[in-house]
C-alpha cells in the first residue's frame, strides 16, 4: 500500500509538472511571437528615422544655399549706388539690420526643430539606432 501511495504521489507531480511544462510552452511560443512583431516594428521604425534624416538633411543644405544667396543678394544690394536709390529708406534700414548682424546668424537658432532637442546626448540616440544581427545568428532550440 505504502508502495502504491508513492507511485501515485509521483505520478501526480508527474502530470503538474507536464501541465506546467505546457504552460510554459504555450507562453514561449506567445512570447517569441511578440517578440517577432516588436522586431518588425523596430526595423520599420529604423528605417522611417532613417528616411527622415536623409529628407533633414536635404532640406538644411537647401537652407543653407538659400541663406548664402540671399546674403549674397543683400550684400550686392548693400553696396550697388542704385540699390540704395531704387529702395525706400524703411527698405534700407531692414536691408543694412540683416546684413550687419549677418543673415546666417539670424537664421541659425530655428534652424533646429524645436520639437527634438539634439543639443545633448538623449537615452536613444540617433547614432544608437543601428540594427546588430549578431542575436539573429544564435541557433534557438
Amino acid at each position: 500500500i505504502w508502495m502504491a501511495r508513492c507511485f501515485e504521489a509521483t505520478r501526480q507531480r508527474c502530470c503538474r509538472l507536464e501541465q506546467d511544462g505546457h504552460r510554459a510552452r504555450e507562453q514561449l511560443a506567445r512570447v517569441e511571437a511578440e517578440r517577432a512583431a516588436l522586431e518588425v516594428k523596430l526595423k520599420h521604425a529604423r528605417n522611417q528615422v532613417e528616411v527622415e534624416m536623409k529628407k533633414r538633411h536635404r532640406a538644411e543644405a537647401e537652407l543653407e544655399k538659400q541663406e548664402r544667396k540671399l546674403q549674397l543678394v543683400l550684400e550686392l544690394l548693400m553696396r550697388e549706388p542704385w540699390g540704395n536709390e531704387a529702395l525706400s529708406r524703411e527698405q534700407c534700414s531692414v536691408l543694412s539690420a540683416l546684413a550687419g548682424r549677418r543673415l546666417g546668424a539670424t537664421l541659425a537658432p530655428i534652424r533646429r526643430s524645436s520639437a527634438v532637442d539634439e543639443s545633448c546626448q538623449s537615452v536613444l540616440s540617433h547614432s544608437d539606432i543601428s540594427y546588430d544581427c549578431t542575436e539573429d545568428d544564435v541557433v534557438r532550440s
